[in-house]
């Protein structure tokens, strides 16, 4: 007979972390006698990190006894007490590998449904003293197990737990959670996976995201675990392009056209993606390593980079002063996921300064194809001495019936034409939306400063476009994903304090930052990015969640800890890997 053991509850704290301050509800203590259970949580009990825990689809979460013995036997330990896995039902029974997605059971007077497999961030290796824990809990298939409550209620310790209800389709907790998490994905249990009608949304669009990547032939990696920027891998490795035409299109935009000195094809580039120069401006010094979106029309002959020359830029600076037509230079395959999404919905581009290059190609792509969506086109710029492909925009924009473009200039100067080079004086704002009839269904894909891209995204949702619709580009960096990291404050990328390493040298492509790997102060490039201020992504820290997946643009690497399931051949886990030679991240 199954029972509830114990009714464990506990409010978010902060707590000390490697120097940093993490908020969690991860510390759970038991409580005497009777517990209210709510829609979202129970009486007195909270999360810390509501993204990755809590709500309606994980209001309970449920650990067995019989999991901690087997704990308490592989980490050699005696110091468990209820709680310490962070559930709020420590129970009797139910293992997960009989449960099943949609199991029903009555406990006291309330009702709970059973969503999903527990998913297992870095926190709870700080519950246990055990950084290895997300990765041992996963690949164990002891997972445990979220509780949806269906019927508001009372519990107590002691209460049997009675089955009232089975899922329309039966697939264990174990069964999914490897489904998702080990190297096998088979077809027939994707599909019946997204038909569980209990399975919480999460999961079920990872589990179409895979069923999806089958389906198109591109079953290599984890597509229901990589984020988006990892979505699209490409082989690593610089190829030697030569250069064949300089444009200067305008006051401080240079644009550089590059071919195969040898005629050979490139690489297909989709509308929107980006390329990594190899540049060397000083013979004793170690490579410069910049990004540039590519802006010519989709083409296997000729890539084309523009370049806004700054101040202080090195990277362009040595463009401008040094590389001349006929010169070789290092360049990557084509990558990044910010690309242009094919259907019918409307498109606007939104765009300020040098953030026009990505849109630009997707301009490029959609005149190319006599596209009959509506396209609108938004662009910011100083002046029209500032204002690049401004001819070439209007020439695109004939090919298409249904395009628009809007410019505004922040400070016109006296020769500037309204109405014809420019619609209207001052920053893009949400009263442009108005002027041009943005259609709120449209698909946005919004490129420049950040904090351009900051209040365009404000401005979209104040005017009703959803989220999920807008698309951003970050061409230093990425956008950060560190949950429960409270107080931290943003820094601009730079090498790590006391940089003595000997070994390998690792670059972060996208954030203009190199170090040289010291194995004696960093476990893995993880450590490493985080010393440096790189924007990162994670959760687990042991290779299971997918969040750090990163593109390998040059170099080898080997996995200390090895994940559950690989990414695909041109990206790779930070968070578990280190580097074996000079190394360049897509980071």
């Amino acid at each position: 007979m199954a029972r509830l053991i114990s009714v464990n509850v506990g409010l978010p704290r902060d707590i000390a972390w490697t120097g940093r301050t993490v908020r969690t509800g991860i510390w759970k203590d038991p409580v005497q006698g009777r517990c209210k259970v709510g829609r979202f949580n129970l009486a007195g009990d909270g999360q810390g990190d509501l993204v990755g825990h809590g709500g309606e689809q994980r209001a309970v979460f449920v650990y067995q006894i019989e999991s901690y013995r087997h704990w308490q036997d592989q980490l050699q330990r005696t110091d468990f007490v209820y709680g310490q896995f962070g559930e709020n039902f420590t129970i009797q029974g139910l293992p997960d590998d009989a449960v099943c997605i949609g199991d029903r059971y009555q406990i006291g007077s309330a009702l709970f449904e059973v969503t999903q497999p527990r998913v297992t961030c870095y926190r709870v290796g700080i519950r246990l003293g055990e950084p290895r824990m997300p990765a041992l809990l996963t690949a164990s298939g002891r997972p445990g197990f979220y509780f949806r409550v269906l019927r508001e209620g009372e519990v107590g310790a002691g209460d049997e737990i009675v089955k009232v209800g089975e899922a329309n389709e039966p697939m264990t907790v174990a069964e999914v959670n490897a489904l998702l998490y080990s190297p096998n994905h088979p077809l027939d249990r994707l599909g019946r996976a997204v038909r569980l009608a209990a399975l919480s949304p999460g999961w079920r669009w990872s589990f179409e995201a895979l069923l999806k990547a089958q389906a198109s032939g591109a079953a290599s990696g984890n597509p229901g675990l990589a984020p988006a920027s990892a979505a699209h891998p490409v082989a690593p490795g610089f190829r030697r392009l030569a250069i064949t035409a300089i444009d200067q299109e305008s006051a401080d935009v240079l644009s550089l056209s590059m071919r195969d000195p040898d005629g050979r094809p490139l690489p297909p580039a989709q509308p929107g993606q980006y390329v990594v120069l190899q540049l060397q401006p000083a013979d004793d010094g170690p490579p410069v390593l910049r990004s540039y979106s590519l802006s010519g029309p989709p083409s296997t002959e000729r890539y084309r980079i523009s370049v806004k020359i700054g101040p202080n830029g090195v990277a362009g600076a040595y463009l401008r002063d040094h590389v001349r037509t006929r010169d070789i230079i290092n360049v990557s395959t084509p990558r990044g996921s910010f690309i242009l999404q094919s259907g019918e919905r409307p498109v606007v581009l939104l765009s300020a300064g040098i953030g026009a290059t990505p849109v630009l190609a997707m301009l490029s792509a959609l005149a190319e194809a006599h596209s009959a969506r509506q396209i609108l086109w938004l662009h910011a710029a100083r002046d029209r001495q500032h204002h690049p492909f401004a001819a070439e925009v209007r020439r695109l924009m004939h090919a298409l019936p249904r395009g628009r473009v809007y410019v505004c200039y922040s400070r016109p100067g006296p020769q500037d034409r309204p109405g014809q080079d420019f619609d209207a004086a001052g920053h893009l704002s949400r009263s442009a939306f108005d002027d041009v009839g943005m259609p709120q269904d449209a698909d946005v894909y919004i490129c420049g400063p950040n904090r351009f891209m900051e209040d365009m995204k404000a401005a979209l949702v104040a005017y009703g476009v959803a989220p999920e619709r807008q698309r951003i580009e970050i061409f230093n960096g990425g956008e950060p994903l560190n949950p429960g990291i409270v107080g931290a404050t943003g820094r601009a990328p730079h090498p790590p304090a006391n940089d003595v390493g000997t070994g390998p040298l690792v670059s972060f492509a996208r954030s203009g930052v190199a170090a040289r790997w010291n194995a004696s102060v960093y476990h893995n490039l993880l450590e490493l990015a985080e010393a440096c201020d790189v924007p990162v992504r994670w959760s687990c820290r042991t290779g299971v969640c997918h969040n750090c997946e990163s593109g390998l643009i040059s170099g080898a690497f080997a996995y200390g800890l090895q994940p559950l399931d690989m990414p695909p051949e041109g990206n790779l886990l930070i968070c578990c890997s280190q580097p074996t030679d000079d190394i360049v991240i897509d980071l």
